[in-house]
């Protein structure tokens, strides 16, 4: 069973999420949260898998409590994907950098809700081509200079291929087809160097991609 915690200043919003999340029977709704600091006390009791979190949440904003949530190691099951209003919402690319697992808008199509709470679980992101292209281009352009090569230095030459091509964005099934593996061996081979990095997920993958200068904006096509 799935555990969430729904993190939202709207009541209207975390009644729809409950009611689309609890119909599902491998999903369940352990708790609910109005603002950041509530949201906050919802995890540390009830250690959920994944927390649906809203960015724009007064008092305490939902990228100031995924930064506390991500950097407790306490709580490193937990997954957090960040609820916004707009797909090209300004706070998205803060939100990877806090150590979200992905974001989604609120309208987004139950079907996608629900795919991206198990994707979260299973250590995927919710790193779609559109958005995710732009959301790449965003950090980059944004990022401190790369951290360089010694970054990557346990890694061997195939664990950072894989790391590349994931910073440019391609699903298992594409690096599948680039590696000339079966996706499962894809699969492993990011899960691999996530641990290798110590990644949570693969949104931070992109984010050390970047860091390390082993991927660079102009490869984004």
């Amino acid at each position: 069973m799935i555990r969430v915690v729904l993190a939202d200043d709207q009541a209207l919003v975390r009644a729809g999420f409950r009611a689309l999340l609890d119909a599902q029977p491998d999903i369940e709704v352990a708790g609910e949260a109005a603002d950041g600091e509530e949201a906050l006390e919802r995890v540390a009791a009830l250690r959920p898998d994944v927390v649906l979190m809203d960015i724009r949440m007064p008092p305490l904003d939902g990228l100031a409590a995924t930064r506390r949530i991500t950097g407790d190691a306490a709580l490193e099951g937990v997954r957090v994907v960040m609820l916004t209003t707009f797909e090209l919402d300004e706070y998205v690319f803060e939100a990877i950098r806090s150590g979200a697992s992905g974001f989604l808008v609120k309208d987004t199509e139950p079907e996608e809700l629900l795919r991206a709470v198990r994707a979260v679980v299973e250590g995927d992101a919710l790193l779609s081509p559109g958005v995710t292209r732009r959301l790449i281009a965003e950090f980059a352009a944004r990022s401190k200079e790369p951290a360089g090569a010694e970054a990557l230095a346990d890694l061997t030459e195939r664990e950072r291929e894989v790391m590349a091509l994931v910073g440019i964005g391609p699903s298992n099934e594409e690096n599948a087809r680039r590696l000339v593996v079966s996706p499962l061996t894809a699969k492993t081979n990011v899960s691999r160097t996530m641990v290798e990095l110590g990644a949570r997920d693969r949104a931070r993958l992109v984010v050390l991609a970047y860091e390390s200068g082993l991927v660079r904006p102009g490869w984004l096509g």
